[in-house]
């Protein structure tokens, strides 16, 4: 795609997010009542944001104009932040994490498979060479200390002598035995040959009879050959199987990797020329119009405080402070004859005031008991009625907008054909910022200049100076003040941030994310969840819900510090679910895709580390401190269960599982917006735990499912997907419907162990003659337990129990939702 048709494409989403701003405000003004129609008009909205959020962030990678990805990042930012608040929204009023919108999507003509949240591009690709540099020196430190990632990842177990000197007697036997077999079938098979000849030298051959049986063996076989490719001609026409170069890389995507490469190269070139065209461009105006500017601003503000102010008040003004900003509040974008108005209108707003002052002193008609009741009742059905909370995002993108409208919707581009940066945009941008920076010079000299004026036209007016130098000494006392409250005890004030991070390294409490995309965690959407919830079932979330909720709440805020700040925080996420259904992989995956550091805090990472209170203390401090300074960081608690114990085992008593309790509220509160720190629990025994101190600690909690049939057989997804990625080759003897059907139960843990199981070197060398069948894989699956669905409801039940799920299930059973709200608060 050219740059032009980018350049269209952001007209038009451009467009299409102005026209819903204009919307927006119209709708969620009014207070409502309906919850079915708030909620169809929030989803709406959040499905139409995330359109436009998918089409800028396309734009964002591949438009190469400068000074246009400014702006676009600017609306990118603000359309996300502004996503999450809806989402947000949506909980508060729903009382579930989950969301089904199948009305919705059929009456906007989408396919479930666009409200798969895509992940910006730009999180990664703006800081590539910093996360590159922080992992040649992670690999280098554990080099130096002898710690080898692969044994990290995959541990060697010792084995008995005994069991490996049975194991090696196995081995033989086996070789020996399939030696002897091949031996046997030799001479069977010469005992047979000779036998043959024997027979066939009795009988009297015929020409043409030989020649008949060889046509009809041909003829067969060809006609079986034809009829074969038929069937697979046929099968590929109705789309049941997949073309024959459908895994292969096509000459066309290969060709639009390189133009990506080739366009990344010209953005990364115009990002430096703009730079250094800022400050060439700067210092150039500097020199030719900087004299021209401190004279203009001189004579402006002589004109204000003689002629305005003197022949107006009949007394010189007090100049403004440079907190206040100086002489800019008083000439922010005014002539002199706007700063005339007014102060004459403040003159008579002044007397305006006085006269209400007055008036509000004669007394006033006391209600009576009616009319106080008569308000309350109003008030109370106000509040029932459902308001959108005012959005942080929301100015953001109307900036960007009415900036768009300004410079770019109607701007001619035929000079710039190559998308390089605009001069004159530099110019307008960079006269505003030299003229605040000479403003402050020509502040510091009027000043003095009206101190003169006063001295000269009344010498008894010094006393104003003196209370400035006072105000000023108590600006100074407030200050020291400030410096007190904001000393807090660093432990390791005299450690640089290289000599913690090795520590924490060498420690084994920073770790080597795995480099494990989000997209590699396959999943399908719920198709069955409005109808559930239509007959009062709450249904068990499905992975792309999970992979949904993953991207909203950890890397969306990890990646962009300008979403962090503002969105609803989430400071805390919990992975609930059996063994095996991909939560570790999830907490690897938002490493991957933000760039983050991973710190393992799990009970038996940091057991016999940093003993006492002392000792936490300090380990605490330098996670915390490392993960600020490196951020974005996540902190992951595996089986964090363990942490909140109800009654620790005697056999992990040694262990001290509980030390993390006291300290991760503590933890929590001192996290701020600016903080992008994300606290990652993970749980496969969440009923083991102290459910309040469990939900007190961790803000959103996730149920991760076992995968349902859609998942597991999908083209795309978890079985095809997994085989493929082993080396495997799939073939029509391979039916994955019927190991789709049979392994329902079973987590993606379970099927990638029988993968790998199946496919040994020694297999995948003898998939040319022998192809991949599914006895093959269930085989070796009937050895392992699956997932009962006992132990998925005791995870629906013990969900039921939290904060959020109590509120849901009171909902449900007819409670409304503002008494479910209510009794959350109270508990």
């Amino acid at each position: 795609m050219s740059n032009t048709k980018y350049n269209k494409m952001w007209h038009q989403t451009q467009e299409a997010l102005g026209a819903l701003l204009d919307k927006e405000p119209q709708k969620m003004v009014e207070p409502q009542r309906n919850q079915v129609f708030i909620f169809q008009t929030l989803a709406t909205f959040y499905i139409k944001y995330m359109q436009i959020f998918r089409n800028l962030e396309n734009v964002y990678d591949q438009i190469v104009h400068p000074q246009k990805r400014i702006l676009i990042r600017k609306v990118l930012d603000g359309v996300m932040g502004r996503i999450l608040e809806l989402k947000n929204e949506m909980v508060e009023l729903e009382l579930t994490e989950f969301h089904y919108f199948d009305d919705i999507l059929q009456d906007l003509k989408l396919a479930p498979q666009q409200l798969d949240i895509p992940i910006p591009k730009y999180f990664l690709k703006e800081k590539l060479e910093v996360i590159k540099g922080r992992e040649k020196i992670l690999a280098q430190i554990l080099a130096d200390s002898g710690i080898d990632t692969s044994e990290m990842k995959f541990p060697v177990k010792s084995m008995p002598f005994d069991q490996a000197v049975k194991l090696i007697q196995i081995a033989e036997r086996a070789r020996q035995g399939r030696l002897r077999a091949l031996f046997m079938k030799q001479i069977y098979l010469q005992e047979y040959r000779a036998k043959q000849s024997k027979t066939l030298g009795k009988k009297v051959t015929d020409a043409w009879a030989a020649a008949l049986c060889i046509q009809k063996v041909w003829r067969r076989f060809h006609q079986c050959k034809k009829t074969e490719k038929l069937r697979e001609e046929e099968m590929i026409f109705l789309g049941m199987n997949p073309p024959p170069l459908f895994n292969e890389v096509s000459a066309t995507v290969i060709q639009a990797e390189k133009v990506d490469h080739l366009r990344n190269e010209v953005q990364m070139k115009h990002e430096e020329d703009y730079r250094e065209a800022l400050v060439t461009i700067k210092n150039d105006l500097k020199l030719i119009e900087g004299l021209d500017i401190k004279e203009n601003l001189q004579d402006q503000i002589r004109h204000w405080f003689i002629e305005c102010s003197r022949n107006l008040t009949g007394t010189f003004p007090d100049y403004p402070d440079i907190e206040e900003g100086g002489s800019a509040i008083i000439f922010s974008n005014k002539t002199i004859q706007q700063v005339i108005e007014d102060i004459i209108a403040n003159q008579e707003e002044e007397e305006k005031n006085e006269k209400k002052k007055k008036k509000k002193k004669e007394k006033q008609p006391k209600k009576t008991k009616r009319q106080k009741k008569g308000t309350k009742e109003k008030n109370k059905e106000e509040d029932e009625k459902w308001k959108m909370s005012p959005s942080l995002f929301l100015p953001a993108m109307k900036e960007g907008c009415n900036t768009y409208k300004e410079i770019w919707m109607n701007k001619d581009e035929s000079w710039n054909v190559s998308q390089d940066f605009d001069p004159e945009l530099i110019k307008e941008e960079k006269r505003k910022e030299l003229e605040s920076e000479i403003r402050v010079q020509v502040d510091e000299l009027m000043r003095q200049e009206l101190k003169n004026l006063k001295l000269a036209v009344d010498r008894e007016r010094e006393h104003p100076a003196k209370v400035g130098k006072k105000k000023k000494k108590k600006g100074k006392k407030g200050k020291k003040k400030e410096k007190k409250t904001k000393k807090d005890k660093d432990l390791t004030a005299d450690r640089t941030i290289e000599s913690l991070y090795k520590e924490l390294v060498e420690e084994g409490l920073l770790i080597q994310a795995l480099k494990v995309n989000l997209s590699d965690y396959i999943g399908e959407y719920s198709y069955l969840g409005t109808t559930l919830r239509q007959v009062s079932i709450e249904p068990m979330p499905s992975l792309l819900d999970v992979r949904q909720l993953i991207t909203l709440y950890g890397i969306w805020p990890l990646g962009s510090a300008a979403v962090h700040e503002k969105a609803p925080l989430v400071k805390s996420l919990l992975l609930a679910g059996p063994s095996g259904v991909g939560k570790k992989m999830l907490v690897h995956a938002i490493c991957t895709e933000t760039g983050a550091n991973l710190f393992n805090l799990s009970s038996s990472n940091i057991a016999g580390k940093y003993p006492g209170k002392n000792g936490l203390q300090m380990m605490l401090h330098a996670v915390f401190k490392v993960a600020r300074q490196l951020q974005p960081s996540v902190v992951w608690i595996e089986d964090t269960e363990k942490t909140f114990y109800k009654k620790v085992p005697n056999t992990e008593k040694t262990n001290e599982p509980k030390r993390l309790k006291r300290h991760l509220p503590q933890i929590l509160k001192l996290l701020k917006p600016d903080d992008r720190i994300l606290i990652v629990g993970t749980t496969r025994r969440p009923f083991d735990a102290e459910l309040q101190s469990f939900c007190r600690v961790y803000q959103k909690i996730i149920l991760v499912p076992r995968p349902d049939y859609a998942s597991r057989y999908d083209t795309t997804v978890l079985w095809k997907q997994i085989i493929e990625r082993n080396g495997g080759v799939l073939t029509s003897a391979l039916n994955v419907s019927c190991l789709a059907k049979v392994t329902d139960g079973f987590t993606q843990g379970h099927i990638v162990k029988v993968v790998k199981a199946v496919l040994t070197d020694q297999r995948l060398r003898r998939q040319i003659h022998k192809p991949l069948t599914a006895v093959e894989f269930i085989t070796a699956i009937t050895s392992m337990d699956p997932v009962y669905k006992e132990e998925e409801e005791s995870f629906k039940n013990w969900y039921a129990k939290t904060p959020l799920g109590k509120k849901r299930a009171l909902a449900i059973t007819g409670g409304s939702t503002e008494k479910a709200k209510d009794k959350g608060k109270r508990k």
